[in-house]
């Protein structure tokens, strides 16, 4: 829960780096918040909480994902790829899990080399 939380407190940060346990961890993190507000809606007929919390988090969601390929040794303009019909989802979803780079690079240095929460 922690690293839902780091993402959330570094609202709108799309400098620095990502570590892929920090990404993937918000990713599932965030899935199943809105899979309940989503299951909640339904129970009460309206979706509002669902989209209000979808709102909330577009922001952060796509500061971690930059901050991912960072960490590869990517620039953020690569979500964009994510719009080519067919393949481009499967090759962000690929640069998202492949291993960042161990040596510092321009955004920064290796965030495994920092303290993490646990």
């Amino acid at each position: 829960m922690n690293w839902y939380l780091d993402v959330l407190k570094n609202y709108a940060g799309f400098s620095g780096r990502a570590r892929r346990k920090e990404y993937w961890m918000f990713v599932l993190f965030n899935f199943i918040i809105a899979v309940v507000l989503s299951a909640l809606g339904a129970a009460i007929s309206t979706q509002i909480p669902y989209y209000l919390y979808l709102a909330a988090t577009i922001v952060p969601s796509l500061a971690v994902m930059v901050r991912r390929l960072h960490d590869t040794g990517r620039s953020g303009w690569w979500f964009f790829i994510s719009f080519v019909p067919l393949v481009g989802f499967i090759i962000l979803i690929v640069f998202l899990a492949s291993e960042g780079k161990p040596e510092a690079n321009q955004h920064g240095a290796n965030p495994k080399l920092a303290p993490q929460g646990i």
